[in-house]
């Protein structure tokens, strides 16, 4: 079954090019008050990937965020190609908008062949198919978290712990977070937008493991949040037209800066990606 923001999603991952090296990305019709951090890195991740000479693997991306983005305006998307070769690439991409620079892209491609291989263990959680849909968590908290009724939905999402305003409402914390996505829809027959999907994807719930520790949620309180930096680490292929589980915690939190990490799991149980970012988290308290 079509669904038409995961089409939208698809369409602004079609960058334009522009010009020798640059290209340019246009913004959902559903958006935050600035750019959404996931479609800016995995708008950087195709462009940088369509300059590559060979077919080579993507092995990291790290991006570090400047300036907020304006979701009126598109992303001019400069890629500089940092190293060629048949096994080995890099390239640096920059995010542009009206002359601002939003963000600064590192991405590493590698193709070395097989070697050794371990995984840590993937948690023990129920499979998705028995877990309430996104729609369904928020029937209810409309207006706590109209940002997320509201917000482009191309991901199922598959909660399998409970989100931090159904946490909040009972008083309790969490130190982890970990849910199920997937594309909601068929995915076309290309690994580069498979990871693309997933890079969009990384950006949502790792943070929350941050606040709902204190037992905070956004909504019902006052806190401010914004990715400082953002990085991927990528194992293996995925394959984003099945369920993927993303399990996420946050290591530390200091001087009014948390980390987030965690990984995305197959449903095999291999690791697929290894995913930290860190930002900017204020609390204050008071009424919302």
């Amino acid at each position: 079954m079509a669904n038409a923001d995961l089409d939208e999603l698809l369409a602004i991952l079609d960058l334009t090019p522009v010009g020798d090296d640059v290209f340019v990305g246009a913004h959902p019709h559903k958006n935050p008050p600035r750019t959404f951090g996931g479609q800016l890195m995995a708008q950087a991740f195709v462009a940088a990937t369509r300059t590559l000479r060979h077919e080579i693997a993507p092995s990291a991306l790290s991006v570090h965020f400047i300036a907020g983005g304006d979701p009126e305006s598109d992303i001019e998307y400069h890629v500089v190609r940092l190293r060629d070769e048949r096994r080995f690439a890099n390239r640096r991409v920059d995010a542009i908008q009206n002359g601002t620079l939003l963000a600064t892209a590192l991405v590493s491609y590698i193709s070395a062949g097989s070697g050794l291989e371990h995984n840590t263990p993937m948690p023990n959680l129920p499979s998705p198919e028995t877990l309430p849909t996104i729609d369904e968590l928020l029937v209810g908290y409309e207006k706590v978290v109209p940002g997320f009724v509201e917000a482009l939905r191309p991901i199922q999402w598959r909660y399998t712990n409970e989100p931090s305003w159904i946490m909040r409402e009972k008083g309790g914390t969490l130190t982890g977070n970990q849910v199920w996505l997937k594309a909601d829809g068929a995915m076309p027959d290309s690994p580069t937008l498979h990871t693309a999907a997933m890079i969009y994807s990384s950006d949502t719930t790792i943070l929350d493991s941050i606040i709902t520790t204190h037992g905070l949620s956004w909504g019902w309180d006052r806190i401010f949040a914004v990715t400082v930096n953002h990085s991927l680490w990528f194992h293996r292929q995925v394959d984003f037209s099945d369920w993927v589980l993303y399990s996420t915690n946050s290591p530390a939190a200091a001087e009014s800066r948390g980390l987030g990490s965690g990984h995305f799991f197959s449903p095999a149980g291999d690791v697929v990606a290894t995913v930290t970012q860190e930002g900017i988290v204020k609390h204050f308290p008071g009424n919302a």
